[in-house]
């Protein structure tokens, strides 16, 4: 392991001055293959890339009509749907900038992200997405129309995207070359997103992304040749999030369908009539999926117990085998032939049959959550980038991976380990700066390019590893530096009964943790030994529960150093979540928030 720098080969500099002439040429080469589907009226609809440029060039010419002019925002409020890619394909196809609004947002923080912005028009998913932004409708000056998606016109602030669609037929039929006349214009450094981070504390702050972020990450992804035409997404994430926004532009330039539908709900249903080649997502998911087939196994026990876990020390073996680019032969190739048809190909049909690889990103997925898929054979690439660097930066993929890293840099992208361990990056998916923050800005990016991520990291053989963030290290009375992150990472991994544990012990003498239980998990554990009458908040001072978590911990602290080890615990009497702040709407953990909150529990547990 190494500190030093690290450079990936350079990409080809004529790549597409922006979005849309991305967008266009994908149009151009495959106009009849798909591009999308989505669920519609109990089934799932279809639009190729040339019926999608219709909807695309509509939505841009009613914007124009409205009076967005270059580069000014308009804001999405919506989870994740076909209609928040058609409205962020048309706004940066006339060179406007699209800001980013999770649904989850309070009306306060809509209001200041709108207003901040300068947000001249807002999409909004539905009614209750507009009542936020009519709450501040008056300190929002610069606001004109608010479009709605789901919901009714009240023929003055509010419109419906079918009024707007037909405002856009309207000015084509006037102006036919209205929207291919403001593409023109747009070019690499003009401003595409402002995507508001949902941060681990303080307001929301506009990061600042240019055309070239987003189609620097497209033809980055694209020159590895992990995914191609013929590949299927199934896109649930937040687009609202720059992980989803990545994976818009990579979609743009590879041109392989996406099936989108947000609703966290039904994945693993979709994943079954889908039947998708690859999907991302973030490392919770997969802790869930594994969590429910381990503990459901273990509690039909018996004879498919035993053949589940001779299965996966089949699966391991050959998957350590693979990891060393060596193929099982003899008795292991015939006992993982067996183990698949007996186990994993049930484990693989439930997520639609013809997955190739997930990809993991957003928070650091734990090595034995990589290696248990790996060993049922299926892979999760992990990646690696911040909302500053367009998301990507760095991805595992088929042909070159490791667990435990966040895989290689992208062509075209320098890693840099600085002297105290933070992760420096340079490259085209960094960011151009912070909305309106000119000094925040000089505190991240150096005069040189060099963006400094927060992150503690080091090069292996040229995979980049990350260790935790920068800020959350703890520091105990005895002098001692102890990483959260990868505590954390291993709880979860070993408890699957636990949502979120959190470890403290900043200037203590030792370490403690807060922990949440996973309602549906403990629900079905509950039924199982005997508490099934217990509400959620009554399992979580159960004595049962506890000696389920201590065990847990117990495991936990066997694979720790002595100073990093939980010497106590505390099981919160719910789990944390966005509403409450405890969570950002990217689902990470807000350390600071959480302790404040229950500093008091904590106190407790040194007294």
């Amino acid at each position: 392991m190494t500190a030093g720098t690290m450079e990936s080969p350079q990409l080809p500099k004529d790549r597409p001055p922006s979005i849309g002439r991305m967008f266009l040429e994908r149009v151009e080469k495959t106009p009849d293959r798909e591009a999308y589907r989505f669920p519609e009226g109990g089934g799932w609809s279809s639009l190729s890339w040339r019926q999608t440029k219709e909807r695309v060039w509509g939505i841009g010419a009613g914007l124009l009509a409205l009076g967005v002019e270059h580069e000014q925002r308009v804001s999405i409020a919506s989870s994740t749907r076909i209609e928040w890619i058609l409205a962020d394909l048309a706004i940066n196809s006339i060179g406007a900038a699209t800001t980013t609004v999770y649904p989850s947002t309070n009306p306060e923080d809509v209001s200041h992200i709108l207003s901040d912005s300068g947000t001249k028009i807002a999409f909004a998913e539905d009614d209750e997405q507009v009542e936020k932004i009519l709450e501040h409708y008056a300190d929002l000056p610069e606001l004109g129309k608010v479009v709605v998606i789901d919901g009714e016109g009240d023929g003055d602030k509010v419109i419906t995207l079918e009024d707007l669609e037909t405002l856009g037929r309207e000015h084509l039929e006037k102006e036919p070359t209205a929207v291919d006349d403001a593409l023109a214009a747009v070019g690499p450094e003009t401003l595409a997103t402002l995507v508001y981070t949902s941060g681990t504390g303080g307001r929301p702050k506009g990061v600042h992304l240019v055309n070239d972020n987003w189609v620097y990450e497209g033809v980055a992804a694209d020159s590895l040749g992990f995914v191609d035409l013929n590949d299927l997404q199934y896109l649930w994430l937040p687009l609202s999030h720059v992980f989803g926004k990545t994976l818009e532009a990579i979609q743009l330039r590879v041109g392989f369908p996406t099936a989108v539908d947000g609703d966290l709900d039904r994945i693993v249903e979709n994943l079954g009539v889908v039947k998708p080649t690859f999907m991302a997502g973030a490392p919770r998911i997969f802790e869930k999926v594994r969590a429910k087939v381990i503990t459901g196994v273990e509690e039909e026990g018996g004879a498919k117990k035993k053949i589940f876990d001779w299965a996966f020390g089949v699966g391991r073996k050959v998957s350590v085998l693979q990891q060393q680019g060596k193929r099982p032969s003899g008795l292991l190739a015939f006992q993982y032939g067996l183990a698949d048809r007996l186990v994993f190909s049930k484990i693989k049909g439930r997520l639609g049959g013809n997955i190739r690889f997930f990809i993991s990103g957003a928070a650091k997925l734990s090595q034995d959550v990589a290696e248990w898929f790996h060993a049922a054979g299926m892979t999760i690439l992990e990646g690696y980038g911040l909302t500053e660097t367009s998301a990507a930066v760095a991805v595992n993929t088929p042909s070159k991976k490791r667990f435990g890293t966040v895989g290689a840099p992208f062509p075209g992208t320098e890693v840099k380990i600085a002297d105290d361990g933070e992760v420096l990056l340079r490259g085209g998916a960094v960011m151009r700066g912070y909305h309106s923050l000119p000094d925040l800005t000089a505190e991240v990016l150096t005069e040189d390019g060099w963006f400094r991520t927060g992150d503690i990291g080091e090069l292996e053989d040229g995979f980049l590893r990350i260790t935790d963030r920068k800020k959350d290290f703890i520091k105990t009375s005895g002098g001692k530096y102890v990483a959260p992150q990868r505590i954390e990472v291993i709880f979860k991994a070993v408890s699957p009964q636990a949502s979120q544990i959190v470890v403290h012990g900043d200037g203590r003498n030792y370490c403690t943790a807060l922990v949440t239980l996973d309602p549906e998990a403990i629900e079905d554990w509950a039924k199982h030994n005997g508490l099934g009458e217990l509400s959620y908040e009554e399992l979580t001072r159960s004595p049962k529960v506890r000696e389920l978590i201590q065990g847990h911990i117990d495991e936990l602290n066997a694979r720790l150093d002595r100073w990093e080890t939980i010497k106590k615990f505390d099981i919160l009497p719910h789990d944390l979540s966005i509403e409450s702040g405890d969570m950002t709407p990217s689902m990470k953990v807000r350390r600071k928030a959480v302790e404040k909150r229950y500093m008091d529990v904590l106190d407790r547990m040194y007294s």
